[in-house]
């Protein structure tokens, strides 16, 4: 089973089915529903002071890389553990 349908497990047949006739698209087309379904997203009530509390959180993750608490890990390394994950997944 290829990426593709290891997340399409997870989805309603309705879901499943949408998605589907979207891949059907022209290009042009698709995009634009990409961009509508990524608007729809953004349509609720923004949360209350969020830009505060992702400020927060950034200043506590560059803190724990400078004082060593967090491992950095390779763009390789995760690629090479996405990679098996997957084939996890597959199997």
């Amino acid at each position: 089973m290829d990426l593709i349908g290891v997340l399409m497990t997870d989805m309603t047949s309705q879901t499943s089915e949408v998605l589907e006739k979207a891949l059907a698209l022209p290009t042009k087309d698709r995009g634009m529903l990409i961009d509508r379904l990524i608007q729809s997203l953004d349509e609720g009530p923004a949360e209350v002071d969020a830009e505060k509390v992702w400020d927060g959180e950034i200043k506590r993750r560059v803190a724990d890389i400078r004082s060593g608490k967090a491992q950095m890990i390779s763009a390789d390394e995760v690629r090479s553990r996405m990679v098996a994950r997957l084939r996890d997944v597959e199997s």
